[in-house]
């Protein structure tokens, strides 16, 4: 993944070489807007964009983006990419959309979707995100047909410290020999109550395909634990089955929202643009990693945004706050302002970035920076190379990683023999921590994206 959403890549390319064209022009005529509308008509559509909804979309573009308000202005392209920018905000949804808690927990959320589709592990990040928030949850695992699905959750479950009710849980007087899930289900919300938890999350079963057995199930479940929230894990590399198979769970089950999974991909991920505007239910969280923590809250106007290439500031300040915090954010300022920032330090931003998530993904999200990132050699902002970073600079000695400038020939080569690497690696590792300094210097001195892009080039 070389940016921003991994299915998205190619379409970002795509649309940036678009608006760029228009953005470098002073005068734009009804053709030169007809000319990017097409050339947008058929990224969209490469991208797996329903067709009816890209139809809809540049109408809607058109009506607005051609007449003399816009093309007489003094920046008439960046008018044109405001008006797109609003346009696919309003497409994908238009406004946030939070979980709805129930008024006497715990607030039940249940969670449906086809085998494969990332339901078991969205259900394990949900309630990772809602205890980041304060909210405690309590995991039921109900998926009593895929072999190794409730060994699946529990492992996760004990790799986030989160709670987990299952089968084996059940008494011998609150069910059959063979519990059926909406057993489970029903015991798995009556002991989140005895818990004092506000939130259940329901890992339901899923087949490969839509069928009767399963929607019978899933509608028994429901019955039984009356959810306050009924999401739809929909695998974003589906394509436009994606969409169908949103509109037949709807119909049988009565959805509240969507969940996309794999955003991260290297599909087309079209569909996750047709899907709200198609089904009128609302995305409530993206998928974008494998991590337990790389399930984000859906923000249609920040998504829009960083499909356009324009970045998410906002995104990657709250990705920042949970890694930092306040007291590391000030310290770190310190240091770089005294020109004491060391590679100890060095590695600690490192580690911290990858906690935030891909690299590429990171510096996709500054604003005006696809563009820079897209120039850069693959081997640049490959997260693979962090690997042989940590271990150059864990080969150095406290008093060389506190004072570079003395690692001289010797010390070195010392350093590339303890680390597995070459003196060449460890060259190029001290011009990059150079670097850095020089980057962390044009983030505090007020110069912002203009120092950054400086600074690669």
């Amino acid at each position: 993944m070389r940016y921003n959403y991994g299915v998205f890549d190619s379409l970002t390319d795509k649309l940036t070489l678009v608006f760029s064209k228009l953005s470098n022009r002073g005068r734009l005529s009804n053709a030169d807007i007809e000319e990017a509308l097409r050339e947008v008509r058929l990224a969209l559509l490469e991208a797996d964009v329903n067709f009816l909804v890209v139809k809809e979309l540049l109408n809607r573009i058109r009506e607005r983006a051609i007449g003399s308000q816009i093309l007489e202005s003094l920046s008439p392209g960046q008018q044109v990419i405001k008006v797109v920018h609003e346009e696919l905000t309003t497409l994908v949804g238009g406004n946030h959309h939070g979980l709805e808690a129930s008024n006497s927990p715990p607030s039940v959320l249940l969670l449906v979707g086809l085998q494969g589709s990332g339901k078991t592990t969205t259900a394990a990040k949900l309630a990772l995100a809602l205890k980041n928030q304060g909210e405690k949850a309590l995991l039921v695992a109900t998926d009593l047909r895929r072999p190794a699905a409730v060994e699946q959750l529990t492992v996760l479950s004990q790799e986030i410290e989160i709670p987990i009710y299952s089968q084996k849980d059940l008494s011998p007087q609150n069910t059959t020999n063979s519990p059926s899930a909406m057993e489970v289900a029903r015991a798995g919300v009556a002991h989140a109550s005895k818990l004092k938890l506000p939130w259940a999350i329901i890992d339901t079963g899923g087949r490969l395909q839509i069928d009767d057995d399963l929607m019978s199930e899933l509608e028994d479940i429901k019955r039984s634990i009356s959810p306050s929230e009924s999401l739809l894990v929909v695998d974003s590399m589906t394509g436009q089955d994606a969409v169908n198979i949103a509109q037949e769970f709807h119909n049988r089950i009565g959805l509240t929202g969507l969940i996309l999974s794999k955003l991260d991909g290297d599909s087309r991920g079209g569909a996750a643009l047709s899907i709200t505007h198609v089904t009128g239910l609302p995305v409530k969280y993206i998928g974008v990693g494998e991590n337990p923590s790389a399930l984000e809250p859906f923000h249609p106007e920040r998504f829009a945004s960083r499909v356009l290439g324009m970045g998410d500031v906002l995104t990657l300040i709250e990705r920042a706050e949970k890694q930092i915090g306040e007291e590391g954010s000030k310290d770190l300022e310190r240091k770089i302002r005294h020109n004491t920032f060391g590679l100890d330090d060095f590695l600690n931003q490192i580690q911290q970035l990858k906690r935030m998530g891909p690299l590429t993904q990171i510096l996709g999200m500054v604003p005006g920076f696809s563009s820079v990132l897209r120039k850069l050699p693959e081997e640049t902002t490959d997260d693979n190379r962090i690997k042989k970073v940590e271990a150059i600079i864990q080969s150095m000695t406290a008093k060389e990683r506190r004072n570079p400038e003395i690692l001289k020939g010797s010390r070195r080569r010392r350093v590339a023999l303890g680390s597995g690497t070459t003196p060449q690696d460890v060259n190029q590792l001290l011009k990059q921590f150079e670097q850095m300094r020089k980057l962390l210097k044009t983030m505090t001195s007020g110069r912002g994206i203009k120092g950054l892009k400086g600074l690669f080039q």
